[in-house]
């Protein structure tokens, strides 16, 4: 060993030599351990020593000085220093032919803007095509924000349409950003808009959007409606189903001063504000259809063709029920024992607890041909089978065929919610590649438990934690929350005076809602009779209503099939 170790350690000895007399290596390696220490000093310290030593630099190198001169670059204490740097490095790297990335033109738009040069930052975007570079959304940032500082809204504005234009989408902060100088430069519309685009982006806001939005909902600007601020109460309740609950899309309704507050939502949806009801927001008409065509798209590849397409007529001329249930996932529930198999009974409870919910309507059941004919084949199965044979409560899938496919199609396309544990997560619904599964997951899916043999259902919540606007004109902003429990999330509840009860209450006055001591509001709608809460409870996007716990004698109010004793 002692000999072995006598021969190893010469080459490891010299590996190391060539390695620290290595000067491009060397300073890479230091440079990175001032990079992580972020040690703008030493970093620069280095970059001179460099040159003087005519260290041969890259493209790594000076990215990383790069990176960060722009990360000090809005740091008092170190600004100056970092701007004369990063600037001069720049330069440096273009001297020497060294053509930047997407990372070195992100780190100078950095600076530039930092330097109050958005003109510049926008402009160093702008020519990333001649260096083969493609921009991202963190690229374009440097330049949106700087304008938006400046309140130099045309030039926001066109960042922002390039960054359209490059199929980028916005994310809060550049959205808050363009909001905020809209609200500004007095721009109401384009506020609007953006309100939109944050709907549609994400579903909380931070502390700092929800300071931008009570600015704006405080300001003399806001009281005025846009010149669609009127609408027939019908024309708007259309658009909100349209749109699967939830927004309209309209413009702003009303006219006058907002009543900003701050407030809980209870556990059935309500504010605690303004008493308004908050939707169980749904995919709309257009991602819905979108949805199902390629579900079917995804079917006709994989399956017999004849036998989906006559699923598919089927469900044309059974197009009335407002539940599928996932007949396998539900049977086959905790029997991985050595004496489980297809539990009948746990599918027939769940069958019955959906018919009594949804006021004597029975669910569709999915089932594959191959367990229907097992069970048809046990005695102790066959009557029940055939009473749901008899009710038409059951579709078997052929021999071959993927039931998921079948009973998802069915959910997706009759719009109604879906009974399954299933997670939806292989590969057959990642194929699919939708923005919007999730979104339909929360809305249309029941869950299910047995617990000692009982039976019990986790119906979708009664309410979406998103941005909601209303058919009044209202809005709803949930905040970021830390806290596992929603009844802990704070909301920002925005409405116009005549839309709450409590009309003393000063506008824009902002105050804090309690859950116990909060004022309960009538929603009154205009050119309406008698005041009544948004529904979404609609043949095309059907709702949870018809499922409440039984306890809640919730009758359903959307069916059509005729009433049947189960």
């Amino acid at each position: 060993m002692a000999t072995t170790s006598h021969h190893e350690n010469p080459r490891n000895s010299t590996k190391k030599k060539k390695t620290q007399k290595n000067p491009e290596a060397n300073f890479l390696y230091e440079l990175n351990s001032c990079s992580k220490s972020k040690d703008i000093k030493s970093a620069i310290s280095l970059y001179d020593s460099a040159i003087s030593n005519k260290t041969r630099l890259n493209q790594h190198h000076f990215n990383s000085l790069l990176y960060l001169c722009s990360t000090f670059s809005t740091d008092p204490e170190f600004k100056d220093l970092a701007l004369t740097y990063g600037f001069r490095v720049f330069d440096h790297m273009m001297a020497l032919n060294i053509n930047p990335n997407e990372a070195s033109i992100t780190a100078i738009a950095r600076l530039a803007a930092a330097k109050g040069d958005g003109d510049y930052a926008f402009e160093m975007v702008k020519k990333s095509g001649d260096y083969g570079v493609l921009p991202r959304l963190r690229t374009y940032e440097p330049a949106l924000l700087c304008f938006c500082q400046k309140l130099e809204a045309e030039k926001a504005f066109e960042v922002e349409e390039e960054i359209n234009k490059m199929g980028l989408s916005l994310e809060e902060p550049q959205i808050a950003a363009l909001l905020k100088l809209s609200a500004d430069t007095g721009r109401a519309d384009r506020v609007y808009n953006y309100l939109q685009k944050l709907r549609s982006s994400v579903r909380w806001v931070s502390e700092e959007t929800a300071k931008v939005l009570e600015d704006w909902f405080c300001s003399k600007g806001s009281e005025l409606g846009s010149e669609r601020a009127k609408y027939e109460v019908g024309f708007v309740k259309e658009a909100v189903l349209r749109n699967g609950g939830g927004w309209h899309g309209l413009g702003w309704i009303g006219e006058g001063k907002w009543v900003v507050r701050k407030g809980n939502v209870k556990p059935n949806g309500r504010c605690c504000c303004c008493g308004e009801q908050l939707s169980c927001v749904d995919i709309d008409d257009a991602e819905t259809e979108k949805f199902a065509q390629s579900v079917a798209g995804l079917a006709l590849e994989r399956e017999v063709k004849a036998n989906f397409r006559e699923f598919q007529d089927w469900l044309e001329e059974n197009a009335d029920f407002e539940a599928i249930v996932d007949g396998a996932n539900i049977g086959l529930y905790q029997q991985n024992f050595a004496e489980g198999g297809f539990s009948l009974l746990q599918l027939d409870a769940v069958i019955k607890e959906m018919y009594t919910r949804s006021g004597n309507k029975w669910p569709l059941v999915i089932l594959h041909n191959k367990r229907v004919r097992a069970l048809l084949e046990n005695p102790s199965c066959r009557e029940l089978v055939e009473e749901w044979m008899n009710n038409g409560v059951l579709y078997t899938t052929p021999q071959g065929s993927n039931d998921d496919c079948y009973w998802l199609y069915a959910a997706v396309k009759l719009r109604c919610m879906l009974v399954t544990n299933d997670e939806m997560r292989d590969h057959i619904f990642e194929l699919l590649g939708s923005s919007f599964f999730l979104k339909w997951k929360e809305r249309h899916q029941v869950r299910y438990t047995f617990l000692k043999g009982n039976l019990k259902l986790q119906m979708p919540p009664l309410y979406s934690v998103v941005i909601q606007e209303s058919e009044k004109g209202s809005w709803h902003f949930p905040i970021v929350c830390d806290s596992n429990e929603e009844s802990a999330r704070t909301w920002l509840c925005i409405t116009r005076p005549g839309d709450c009860e409590d009309t003393r209450k000063t506008a824009c006055n902002m105050e804090t809602c309690e859950n116990d001591n909060s004022t309960c509001c009538k929603t009154v709608m205009s050119n309406a009779g008698n005041s009544k809460f948004l529904s979404t409870d609609h043949k095309n996007h059907a709702t949870q209503d018809s499922y409440q716990n039984s306890d809640d004698k919730t009758i359903s109010r959307t069916g059509k099939r005729k009433e049947r004793s189960p």
